[in-house]
């Protein structure tokens, strides 16, 4: 097989090492892609999903409010919590 005149066996060889890189390098760029979705976007910030930076406590609890993540009573709490603590009401 491997001295064969046609060099059929070395071809067949390289086919493989081929076909491992090709396999491997999709398998790759698969996780790559799904790890770049679950990864958290640096422009979200640490106000979640949306935030952006510069935003004072009440607007982030304004946004949710109007999103519909909560409640009026909730959101005027958070508000009167605010106020109490001086923290971003302006």
């Amino acid at each position: 097989m491997w001295g064969s005149v046609d060099g059929g066996g070395w071809w067949m060889l390289w086919g493989s090492i081929m076909m491992v890189l090709f396999w491997g390098g999709i398998i790759a760029l698969v996780v790559w892609v799904v790890q770049s979705l679950a990864r958290p976007s640096h422009e979200s910030g640490a106000g979640g999903p949306g935030a952006t930076q510069g935003e004072t406590p009440q607007e982030i609890a304004a946004r949710r409010y109007a999103r519909g993540e909560i409640t009026s009573e909730e959101y005027a709490r958070i508000v009167n919590d605010l106020r109490q603590q001086g923290a971003g009401v302006t």
